[in-house]
Formats: structure tokens, sequence, C-alpha cells
């Protein structure tokens, strides 16, 4: 797909579970791998400079699990913006083995937020122009 950020995994032992398919949580794990290198690789904004004083969190994921995915298989991690907003951006993602079948898809929406110096409060803040620009660019 154009405009898309696509990194590719390869399943380790750490991935799995005892039927030897990966575990539903390192898949969320995989995603803010990916959620963190779109960011840093390709927004420049790197999550060890944003955390000082914002983040991104995610507030809403839909997942759908389609197909096990095995030890040893490459996968290829895709994601792309569906809808961007003030100060979120709603991003589409699929994960495909070395066979083109979708593994998993879904959609996460992430939110800008201010971090308070204290670190007890966060509140919505707003993408500048810049970063709605860089953004843009993976909007299908």
């Amino acid at each position: 797909m154009k405009n898309t950020f696509t990194k590719q995994e390869k399943i380790k032992f750490k991935h799995i579970d005892y039927a030897g398919i990966v575990f539903y949580p390192r898949f969320l794990e995989m995603l803010n791998d990916l959620v963190e290198d779109w960011f840093e690789e390709a927004l420049d904004r790197p999550f060890s400079k944003m955390h000082e004083t914002n983040g991104i969190p995610t507030v809403d994921l839909k997942i759908q699990f389609k197909n096990p995915a095995r030890l040893g298989e490459v996968l290829t991690k895709k994601l792309w913006v569906k809808d961007i907003g003030f100060a979120s951006v709603l991003c589409g993602f699929q994960f495909v083995n070395e066979k083109e079948v979708t593994v998993l898809e879904g959609e996460v929406t992430l939110v800008n937020v201010k971090i308070a110096e204290d670190r007890e409060k966060i509140k919505a803040d707003g993408f500048s122009e810049e970063m709605k620009e860089k953004i843009s660019k993976y909007k299908l």
C-alpha cells in the first residue's frame, strides 16, 4: 500500500506461547514498537525526546486476529493514517506474513498530550501544523 509506514519483525521465542503461536499481548507490543518507530523514523519525533514534556497514548484500539503467526516467520507491519484531528490521529494497521496472509489488522487512536511538570496531569495538546503535515503524508 502506498503512503504506509512499514517495518519487518521476525517472530522469536519470546513472542510465542505453549501452542507455538504468537501470544496476543506480544502483538500489542509489536504494534507499539511500530508506532514508536513511525514517530522516530518518519515523523522525526522520537519518544525519548517527546516524553520529556508530551506523550502520545493509545486511547482506543480495535484489533482482529486473523491468522496465527509462528516462530521464525517474518511479519511485515504496516501503518497508515485514516484521520487527523486537533490532537488525535486515527491509524489503520495490518501485519502480514511472508505469504501475504493477514495475521492481524485494526485501528488505533493516538492522542497528543501535554504532561504537567509535576507529571500529575495530562491534557490533549493540538498537533503543530508542521506535525500535521508530516502525519498527513501517511494518509490514505
